[in-house]
């Protein structure tokens, strides 16, 4: 348990039962975290900005009779927070399920079999099956460029490929166009990802795509694994010479 400082800064909250300190404007997520209590997540990453997409890090909040998000939820004095419960646990896996069943997610068959994150998640979650029909959707696999490879149909629409590629490398690459289950992550003005003008081949999206999504050209079932520890270290360079 972390130490309550008393600052005027500092704040105090439960968290499943532990009264932990956290500083002012930090979230619900950020503290968990900080203190070892895990809250799934597939959209958020460190080092990059606030989505709030996927909903998998929905929490309960005494006297609130909503689901909040805690990668949104900033942290007050004296909140009560619930990280694990039935409740939570179905929600969480009906969100899975509803990502399976959304696109064509064959794990057999993947280069990120062993190292995806809603594979993972969905094991940790017990989703051995999926209630809702599938869509079985006939989506592109764009092999256009010299290294990588984008394949639609293990897109979560996380968006973290888009955030990396405008926040941290600063090309503004890719985008999201369309809108419901019909958006697509596209690259440029809807073009052929070998064509584009604008990426520099940094990898930095293929590196933080949590499934198989995108990957490295070349790659086999089981080969893609993903390096994102990048990521917070050139936050937190970039932090340190502001």
């Amino acid at each position: 348990m972390k130490a309550v400082s008393t600052t005027a800064a500092s704040l105090t909250l439960n968290i499943d039962g532990q009264d932990l300190s956290c500083r002012a404007g930090e979230t619900i997520l950020e503290v968990a975290r900080e203190n070892g209590i895990a809250i799934p997540t597939l959209c958020w990453l460190e080092g990059l900005s606030l989505w709030g997409g996927c909903r998998l890090c929905l929490v309960e909040i005494a006297g609130s009779p909503k689901l909040h998000a805690a990668c949104a939820t900033v942290c007050t004095e004296g909140l009560h927070v619930t990280t694990n419960s039935p409740r939570l646990t179905h929600y969480r896996r009906m969100i899975v399920e509803m990502l399976l069943s959304e696109r064509n997610h064959v794990c057999s068959v993947c280069v990120s079999n062993g190292h995806c994150e809603l594979q993972s998640l969905a094991q940790k979650l017990g989703v051995d099956h999926v209630a809702l029909p599938y869509r079985f959707p006939k989506l592109a696999v764009d092999n256009s460029h010299d290294l990588f490879r984008m394949d639609h149909n293990r897109c979560i629409l996380c968006t973290r490929c888009v955030r990396v590629c405008a926040e941290v490398e600063g090309a503004h690459t890719k985008d999201v166009k369309g809108r419901g289950i019909l958006a697509a992550i596209i690259q440029d003005l809807d073009q052929p990802w070998g064509e584009s003008k604008t990426c520099t081949n940094c990898g930095k999206c293929v590196n933080i795509c949590p499934t198989g999504a995108l990957t490295h050209r070349g790659t086999a079932v089981g080969e893609m694994v993903k390096k994102q520890e990048f990521l917070p270290y050139l936050t937190l360079m970039r932090g340190c010479g502001k």
